[in-house]
């Protein structure tokens, strides 16, 4: 794999039943509510929308974000990403014991020419930014959840 190719995958344990999960995934424009990194949602259609994303590095990421599965049974949701990042991106719920358990997949390419040229040293700056984020997601979420 190349520097430039990114497949990532988030794990977050959240003691909450799996439909409302999957409900508060598939509400995209809230967001910024509370995941702290998602600076903003400005919706396009009813299947798209743009996400700004700023996280610990000083650079912020702007994806066109195009829905490709919305699935309540299966509770997954996966979309296309264009922009800064480009690939795909997908959540999955699956119900546990003690709530759920949510996996979230992405594979990208960095689009932006300075995270290309930068990728060969930054990549693991890169890594550690994104699960930072991650974490803070999950954080954001559970919150909201045990409200």
């Amino acid at each position: 794999m190349d520097a430039n190719h990114y497949r990532l995958t988030s794990v977050w344990q959240l003691p909450a039943e799996p439909l409302g999960v999957y409900r508060i995934l598939r509400d995209v424009e809230h967001y910024p509510r509370w995941w702290r990194q998602v600076r903003s949602v400005h919706r396009l259609t009813d299947h798209s929308g743009e996400l700004v994303i700023r996280s610990a590095l000083p650079y912020r990421i702007r994806l066109t974000v195009t829905e490709r599965e919305q699935d309540t049974v299966a509770l997954t949701l996966a979309a296309e990403l264009t922009g800064d990042l480009v690939g795909w991106s997908r959540w999955t719920v699956h119900p546990e014991v003690t709530g759920s358990r949510v996996v979230f997949q992405e594979e990208v390419r960095p689009a932006k020419a300075l995270m290309r040229r930068l990728a060969p040293v930054a990549r693991p700056l890169f890594l550690a930014n994104h699960a930072a984020m991650m974490r803070s997601g999950e954080r954001g979420l559970r919150r909201l959840l045990t409200r």
